[in-house]
């Protein structure tokens, strides 16, 4: 079962779990339809807080969940109290119903890099059994850490399921679309004065490959992934060719100001910290326990994303030079 497959990682992680002959069947749940087909993988309209994600579970006999079914964004969730509700809630009902399904015996949960927040105190890189110096401000962050204190309370409970905490860097590509990539979209970007974050960021398509190995791999608990390398926010604003403001760090209001004046939601407090202070993570267990390397590093992600943004800025009429 692959919870969330109406969103872009969901929906393709379901689909490259469909195309695996290995796989015997594949459930995708959410209440949006999938973007795309799933291939031979079904789905299935339902919400992850009702009880018919617990009778799925029982009647196809379900061995694995990928729970994707976490919300980043309040506006893609239709306001911070459905977010909470979708991310917190629903991931413990699921949780609830994979503990009373026998037949569970693996659950892989996508979580986030940012629980580990951003700000001066922080060491040069997170490993997995450290803890934010300074508690998050994001909401999805602190969903993401509820999230991860019930999935351990799962693990206690249920020791025979095994599971894997995918804490993603931030994820950037040509499609989707992120508060980081809009930031990078904004005709004038503000800048934190003074401050130069290290980035680390993933690819979406090493996004849902990491999803589908974890599948696959042995249990692992809590797992960094991200790509190679860091970008500076410095050098990510300069390949960006796009002029700057520098601002003072987390001050609200200009970049508020800067953020609404270009038609897009203001940048979040989390977000002006990692630009302003960055946020790098060990990837050995990642590389060693789950056996997977990313295939873009975070300088070609980043690229990536540039020459799709750069693609859409020229618009559907531009063409190219022979």
């Amino acid at each position: 079962m692959v919870t969330g497959v109406g969103g872009e990682l969901g929906g393709r992680a379901a689909r490259r779990l469909a195309a695996d002959e290995a796989v015997e069947r594949v459930i995708g749940v959410d209440l949006r339809p999938p973007r795309h087909p799933l291939g031979r993988g079904e789905f299935v309209r339902a919400d992850v807080r009702s009880p018919l994600v617990a009778r799925l579970l029982r009647q196809a006999e379900v061995d694995t969940v990928l729970h994707m079914g976490v919300i980043a964004t309040p506006a893609a969730a239709g306001g911070r109290v459905v977010q909470k509700d979708i991310n917190v809630l629903g991931t413990m009902q699921l949780l609830a119903a994979c503990q009373k399904a026998p037949s569970v015996r693996r659950l892989v949960v996508k979580s986030t890099a940012g629980i580990y927040g951003a700000s001066p105190r922080d060491p040069a890189v997170f490993t997995e059994d450290m803890a934010a110096r300074s508690a998050p401000r994001s909401d999805f962050a602190r969903d993401s850490i509820e999230v991860e204190g019930y999935v351990r309370g799962l693990a206690r409970r249920r020791p025979d399921i095994g599971i894997t905490l995918l804490r993603m860097a931030s994820v950037v590509g040509p499609t989707i679309r992120t508060v980081l990539t809009e930031y990078f979209a904004l005709p004038v970007l503000p800048v934190p004065l003074g401050r130069d974050g290290r980035l680390q960021l993933l690819h979406e398509d090493d996004a849902v490959a990491a999803c589908v190995r974890a599948v696959r791999a042995e249990p692992v608990g809590p797992c960094n992934v991200a790509g190679d390398g860091v970008l500076m926010t410095s050098q990510a604003v300069a390949l960006t060719r796009r002029p700057w403001v520098p601002v003072p760090p987390l001050l609200d209001r200009p970049v508020q100001w800067l953020s609404r004046s270009a038609g897009v939601a203001a940048l979040p407090r989390d977000h002006q910290a990692l630009l302003a202070y960055g946020r790098v993570v060990d990837t050995t267990r990642m590389r060693t326990e789950l056996g997977f390397a990313p295939a873009h590093s975070t300088r070609a992600t980043f690229e990536s994303y540039l020459a799709a943004l750069r693609d859409r800025d020229r618009g559907p009429e531009a063409v190219t030079a022979p």
